[in-house]
């Protein structure tokens, strides 16, 4: 057992999307600038293995680890805020719990007792909760429980909870994240779906720690001694977290809410110096003061639900900042284009990003966007789908392929500039079999890429099974659109480039993974900045 690795669990209660992964962020982020090593996992309570093959209006964006883990967009938020990687490990589902402990009867090591929830799920839990721990020796994991207290896919891992809390060799608490709504008509905040939701997890054996309050109006003294007194906890222990214009805000409340040192003292850990977060004050004062502001087209499928681009649009946060201007997000469906309409829904546009995806739906839409922005010289950023739909688009419209597609999307297509991967041939499961996670790429000297990463190799991440034809590639170099990322180790093409525009760039990769507050990710900054240069 790591019995000096220190536990914190966070649950929430009273409704979903109170922002449990924010505060689970800005809390590791705190203690990290007090000189531990934390990491954060995320539980989720869907029978899923992993969110690989959910839609993105179900879930949200699928975020990829270094080591090829499709995951919960959370992990994304905590890689943003700690600038440190996560890992298949830090991303756990009942599917996978569930997948784990069958696999095992299957192989006779219950040695023919009967296989229960109690303990051979909450053992499998547990030890899914402390592998962390033990392998990375983590001073501190903190993991997030999704879902909401009292629902019934979340039982497992609350009765999880209890049981490592009542375990002499591990040392953790529970923070539990809830709503107090404001009614306008009374001109009350309301404590009592706290305290009902606190009942809700006692009654499942688990009391509370620490209690972090979302509100849209300060907490008076009064409210907290309510809280506190109702909710058996000491009153320096009930946390505000008041609304604020931008998530990068939180670590900051959170601090001086002294989240970190309650939590701290709680632990019986030392609580070293306060941290002064220069350069988290540092990017917030220049999001907050932008220099000029630059607008941004981004063309998804899946733009009614917004989190399907969330590290897409934190990246263009990042890279603004880093160019000291405000992005300005127009949401545009790729449904919606066609050459009748594209100069009039993209004009005033001072760049264009095409986002990832799968399948037909919109395609057509995503390939006049492409035409426009080379065609008008507008500053153009293609990612995975984007970067295949520019090479078709310019197979068509340049090099004279007339019918060229995607196998994906035209798997009759006389020309197929884009086709399947030959090593996902013969694949048949859907979750967890494309090309993940981090691989090398070679960039060519004096190209656009080459002058944003400042090197000749670099790793990045994927989530593909369609990649360049390089069969085309002569015709297309003849022609004007080069080549300029190659993986060395199968010369699959990973980046594109237009040599006679300002700035046109696709990648076969998804750079927005690994943009960070402390990294603002190189290609993004040099978009953003190309579109600034734009405007001008």
């Amino acid at each position: 057992m790591a019995s000096s690795t220190k536990y914190v669990f966070v649950t929430g209660g009273v409704t979903s999307s109170l922002g449990k992964g924010i505060i689970s962020a800005s809390l590791a982020k705190l203690l990290q600038a007090r000189g531990y090593s934390v990491t954060i996992q995320k539980l989720d309570p869907y029978i899923n293995i992993d969110p690989g093959t959910l839609n993105p209006y179900e879930h949200g964006e699928c975020f990829v680890t270094e080591d090829g883990a499709e995951t919960d967009l959370d992990l994304g938020h905590y890689e943003r805020y700690l600038n440190v990687n996560t890992s298949q490990g830090n991303n756990v589902t009942t599917g996978r719990i569930y997948q784990s402990v069958i696999n095992k009867e299957r192989a006779g090591e219950f040695l023919g007792k009967t296989v229960q929830v109690i303990p051979h799920i909450t053992d499998e839990i547990k030890r899914r909760i402390q592998i962390l721990g033990i392998d990375n020796q983590h001073d501190i994991v903190i993991t997030e429980i999704g879902g909401t207290v009292g629902d019934i896919e979340s039982l497992p891992y609350i009765e999880a909870v209890r049981q490592l809390k009542w375990d002499t060799e591990v040392d953790c608490i529970v923070i539990h994240l809830t709503l107090v709504p404001y009614l306008a008509s009374s001109g009350e905040l309301k404590t009592k779906p706290t305290q009902h939701s606190v009942k809700q997890l006692l009654e499942s054996g688990v009391q509370a720690d620490v209690l972090v309050l979302r509100t849209e109006h300060h907490l008076t003294s009064d409210v907290k001694h309510k809280v506190a007194l109702f909710c058996n906890i000491s009153k320096d222990a009930v946390i505000e977290s008041i609304n604020v214009d931008t998530i990068y805000e939180v670590p900051l409340k959170m601090q001086e809410e002294q989240l970190d040192l309650v939590v701290l003292n709680k632990l019986n850990l030392p609580h070293g110096e306060t941290p002064k977060l220069k350069k988290w004050r540092s990017f917030l004062t220049d999001l907050k003061n932008p220099v000029e502001t630059v607008t941004i087209g981004l063309i998804g499928k899946y733009i009614e639900l917004r989190d399907s681009y969330i590290s897409i649009n934190e990246s263009l946060i990042h890279s603004g900042v880093s160019n000291k201007a405000k992005v300005e997000v127009k949401w545009i469906h790729s449904e919606s284009l066609n050459a009748e309409n594209c100069a009039e829904e993209l004009d005033n546009l001072d760049g264009l990003i095409v986002a990832p995806g799968f399948g037909e739906r919109g395609i057509e839409g995503k390939i006049c966007a492409v035409r426009y922005a080379r065609v008008n010289n507008i500053p153009f950023l293609g990612i995975c789908l984007g970067m295949q739909c520019a090479v078709i688009e310019f197979a068509r419209n340049v090099v004279g392929l007339k019918d060229a597609h995607s196998t994906e999307m035209n798997n009759a297509t006389a020309n197929p500039v884009i086709y399947l991967m030959k090593d996902q041939e013969g694949v048949s499961d859907k979750g967890g079999t494309m090309r993940l996670g981090a691989y090398p790429c070679a960039i060519t000297q004096g190209t656009k890429a080459h002058d944003a990463y400042g090197t000749e190799l670099i790793t990045e991440r994927h989530r593909h099974r369609y990649e360049f034809n390089n069969k085309y590639m002569a015709d297309f170099e003849k022609n004007g659109m080069v080549a300029t990322g190659i993986n060395p180790n199968g010369g699959l093409v990973e980046i594109v480039e237009v040599a006679n525009h300002p700035w046109f760039v696709g990648v076969q990769f998804h750079p927005e993974y690994k943009s960070t507050v402390v990294n603002p990710h190189p290609l993004f900054v040099k978009f953003i900045k190309a579109s600034i240069k734009n405007k001008k």
